[in-house]
């Protein structure tokens, strides 16, 4: 855990134990925004769009299956049942993914008014 506001073993401005890096007031301290990105991570719209492709290869999936169970290529329920809602499932978290980015856009327009 830690300590933002230097509270919490404050000694009066003496301190026993030296800070330790990346800590406030030690070496290699991060930036007030918070600590450096990794250049080699994946960007937010990487991510987003290999969810995307994901959640469309779920539902082509599911369709597929779909169409397989109503030509008499396949034979089993629970595999069409079980492909339909993984695709449902990832679907709503996606869209709950939406939902939120599109909080967080509204929220900052009401800032800049």
């Amino acid at each position: 855990m830690s300590d933002p506001l230097g509270l919490i073993g404050n000694t009066g401005g003496v301190s026993p134990i030296p800070p330790l890096p990346g800590m406030p007031g030690g070496p290699g301290r991060t930036p007030a925004g918070g600590p450096i990105a990794d250049p080699n991570a994946p960007s937010f719209k990487d991510v987003l769009m290999e969810s995307l492709n994901k959640v469309n290869e779920l539902q082509q999936d599911a369709t597929q299956a779909i169409e397989d169970i109503e030509a008499g290529r396949r034979t089993d329920i629970e595999g069409v049942l079980l492909a339909t809602q993984n695709a449902d499932n990832a679907f709503r978290m996606l869209l709950q993914v939406r939902n939120k980015m599109m909080d967080a856009y509204d929220e900052i327009k009401q800032v800049r008014t």
